[in-house]
This record gives structure tokens, sequence and C-alpha cells, in this order.
């Protein structure tokens, strides 16, 4: 299988995140592209490199004024008295009253959620290089390729079009898959991340050409909190093409793969061109930003689902923070779908 991997993520590497009022060491590290990187590389698979995208799709799916603010933000920040090298939000726009200022200082808690969204000087070009490792994983399966991974980082389906957080700057598999529903006319996403793609959904929650489906944790107890509900089902022409299969507090393989197999089945009957994966490694028992308990075979179950369906599916890496695990999981992942792909 051919993957695509962009080096310019090693660009993006902030210390520290913001939770429950402490400064925690940041999760979502360079070292965790570097395992998967290694893991991929180990298996014999085939490593391409983004070429030349520019940022037409970007643009085509994130807000412009959201776009300048990220890749302007640093240098002005380090402009206002006292700043720190890293941008940590700190004041944060109410939904009452979302008045875009003119200051960084305020700009920042208007684009970015909560204390898991630092910038540094290179996220933005970390952020643009992980949506171009997306957008050439989709032109490989458009020009021919039955499957490919896009091994993105930094992640992105907690990207709003005009919002960033939660590790996320540019939605990468929404990019993906408006390009993709440009060339062939529908497609479906499937977010097997323990956490809900909130940004993603919002970005296609009104349209019909793309099916999103989500298997996370209860939101109620897990990051994002404020999306991700059984009700929430798309509004306008996206009415039906929005399923969140929530889970509760440590459900395991058994409870996991069926909601898997549920929306698989919700996928079918949709009956898209093309599968794009938001393949989160989180679910695993033990990763400390999750409250689900999926063992290591259970990826592989994972991966025999979705390598049962019969289209052109590119995978989307997102989350997983348990890094000695993340090889083995992938390991496991791929094993099973790869088998799956062959078979059909």
């Amino acid at each position: 299988m051919k993957f695509t991997y962009s080096a310019l993520h090693h660009q993006h590497a902030p210390e520290h995140i913001m939770v429950r009022g402490t400064m925690a060491p940041n999760l979502e590290a360079p070292v965790r592209a570097e395992t998967l990187l290694k893991q991929l590389c180990a298996q014999g698979h085939e490593q391409v490199s983004p070429q030349g995208w520019g940022q037409e799709w970007i643009a085509a799916v994130h807000d412009a004024g959201y776009l300048e603010f990220l890749s302007t933000a640093h240098e002005r920040w380090r402009q206002v008295p006292n700043a720190t090298p890293v941008i940590h939000p700190h004041a944060f726009a109410h939904y009452s009253s979302r008045r875009r200022p003119s200051s960084v200082q305020g700009q920042v808690g208007y684009y970015l959620a909560g204390g898991s969204s630092p910038m540094t000087e290179g996220t933005w070009t970390a952020a643009v290089g992980s949506a171009h490792a997306a957008l050439e994983a989709s032109k490989l399966v458009l020009e021919g390729e039955r499957e490919a991974y896009a091994l993105c980082r930094p992640p992105g389906h907690h990207a709003y079009a005009d919002f960033g957080g939660g590790f996320c700057y540019l939605n990468n598999v929404a990019i993906a898959a408006h390009y993709m529903a440009s060339e062939l006319g529908r497609v479906a996403i499937l977010d097997i991340d323990t956490h809900h793609g909130n940004g993603t959904q919002s970005i296609f929650y009104k349209r019909g050409d793309v099916h999103f489906v989500s298997v996370h944790g209860d939101p109620n107890v897990l990051f994002p909190f404020y999306a991700g509900y059984a009700d929430e089902t798309g509004e306008g022409e996206g009415e039906g093409c929005n399923l969140n299969l929530p889970l509760p507090l440590k459900s395991e393989d058994p409870a996991w793969l069926a909601a898997i197999d549920q929306g698989m089945a919700s996928i079918q009957a949709y009956a898209p061109k093309a599968l794009l994966v938001s393949l989160g490694f989180d679910p695993f028992k033990g990763d400390p930003s999750s409250d689900l308990a999926v063992s290591t075979e259970g990826f592989r179950g994972a991966g025999e689902r979705i390598g049962a369906y019969r289209g052109p599916v590119v995978l989307v890496q997102e989350g997983g923070y348990l890094v000695e695990k993340l090889g083995e999981n992938l390991d496991a992942f791929l094993e099973g779908f790869m088998r799956m792909r062959k078979a059909n």
C-alpha cells in the first residue's frame, strides 16, 4: 500500500498543553508520527511525498479569516508585550457574542478552543503539510490505487471551518473528502477516533454529498463535550447524512466493533463512490486521552470490517497517544484491513 507523509510535522512541537487548569505534557508530539512511520516502513509500504498542492483545497473548506489567522498569528503574537514563544488561548468568545476582534490576543480566543490547541512558529507549516498528505493520498486513490494511507500530523477532525481545537488546526479528512466529492459526487467518512469528529460533522452537516459516521466515547464526559450526540442527524440537504454512535464509558471490543458494523451498514446503504476513514488509535485501553477499552485485536477487527468495503478507501491518521502501542495497533489494523482488501 502507498502512504503519504510530510516531515514538516516536526515544526509543530509544543511541549505543554493546559488540562483542567494545569500545564501538562503535550501528548500530540512528533514521536507519534515517527513511530507510525517506522512501522509502515518495516512492513514494506511505499512512501509518497505530497507535491505542490498550495492552498486551493484548504481554502475550499476553511474560512478565509481563520486561515489568515493561522498563517500570521505567531508573528503577530510575538509582538505583544511579554508574549511567550508558544500561543496558549486565554480568553474565549461566548457563542452569543461572536464578534471578531482585530487584535491577535482577541483572535486567539476567537479561533482556538480550550487549552489543547497551542501554536508555535511552525504550527501553520506543519498543519499545511498534514493537509497536503491527506490530499496526496486522495489523489493516489482517484488515480487508481484501491487504498492509500495518509500519515497526518497534526491531526484534523476537531477543526471546524473557522475554529481549531483538540490538537487540530486544519481538518485533513474534510479537505480530502471535499476534494474527492468534487470528483466523484458522493463520499463517506467513518471516524473511529475515541473522540467525536466535531469539526468534520460541522463542515458537512448541511451537505448531502458527504455521509459522516462517528464511533466515539460518550461526549458528555469526553472531549469535545458539545457535539457527538445520537440525535445530531444533519440539516437541510444533509438530513440523515450524519450518524453518531456514542459508546458508554469503558466500552470494550464487542460494543466498539458492533458500532463499527452499524456505521458500515449505514455507509453501504448510502452507496458512496469512496470511503475515507478518520483512523484514531486512542480507543485503545490505557490511552491517556480515552475512556474506551479497545484491545489490539479490536483494531484488527476494525480493519477487517473497513477492509470489506469494496470501493476505494483513504485512511487518514487522527489520534492515538500511547506511543509504545501505536506500531502494534497500526500493524494489527492494517493486517486485518489488507487481508480483507485482497479477498475482495
